[in-house]
């Protein structure tokens, strides 16, 4: 599996060259992951940034109005860019368009930015947020799968995809942040974790409410974990 994999990795890139992640064109010169001129376009979350979800927030502020508001069971968000024309337009792209690549400019440009912090956080397996298995067999694989496993290779820890979706809760975008909760409810669930493997990275493409967030928390903390950070490429909102 490792070979195939290392040998896909050097061998793809002749057949279909690297797409920039924001302007989708390819990327020139060989061996980069984003267009020069492209570097400083998206919107990179800057700080402050609310101590419980990782959203930009005032000078004055700790926790965002979402957070306020709200109960995490998680205890730390961090996210690279804003969810704004750039970054929905790349997200779409990575997760409906086949540009599983993007996950390497992704992993790269978090671990550049916000590295130091999320080494510190001394995590001991990075796992994805879940696809349902109907959502799965469409899309072919699950981004946020391929965005742990980039992050895991740099921060030096396995990936471990014991999440499953129970039942297909559909698109999520339209609703609100009760009607997520409600339709979330009890749809996710954890397999059993070792017992060395205590404090988690959830990665996903996307926090948008946090609802997604706080499910996967909920099922990881009552599989043993002891703690669960959230990373994401896009903050919403």
């Amino acid at each position: 599996m490792k070979y195939t994999r290392f040998a896909a990795e050097k061998i793809l890139p002749l057949f279909y060259p690297v797409r920039c992640p924001v302007c989708q064109d390819i990327v020139l010169p060989k061996g980069r992951r984003i267009c020069p001129l492209c570097e400083d376009r998206p919107q990179f979350i800057k700080d402050p940034v609310c101590m419980k979800c990782g959203r930009e927030i005032g000078e004055t502020e700790e926790l965002c109005g979402n957070c306020r508001a709200h109960a995490r069971i998680f205890e730390r968000g961090f996210s690279l860019m804003r969810y704004d024309g750039i970054g929905q337009e790349s997200i779409r792209n990575f997760k409906e368009n086949g540009r599983q690549e993007y996950a390497v400019w992704y992993a790269e440009e978090l671990v550049k930015r916000r590295g130091e912090v999320l080494r510190a956080l001394q995590a001991d397996a990075a796992v994805p947020v879940p696809l349902h298995p109907n959502r799965l067999r469409k899309r072919g694989y699950n981004q946020a799968l391929v965005l742990a496993e980039e992050l895991g290779k740099r921060l030096e820890i396995p990936v471990m995809d014991v999440l499953r979706r129970t039942k297909d809760t559909g698109r999520q975008k339209k609703l609100g942040p009760e009607g997520r909760r409600r339709n979330l409810a009890s749809s996710i669930v954890c397999g059993a974790l070792p017992d060395e493997i205590s404090r988690i990275i959830l990665v996903d493409d996307v926090f948008t409410t946090g609802s997604t967030a706080n499910t996967c928390s909920e099922a990881l903390l009552e599989a043993g974990a002891s703690a669960v950070y959230v990373v994401t490429v896009c903050m919403a909102g």
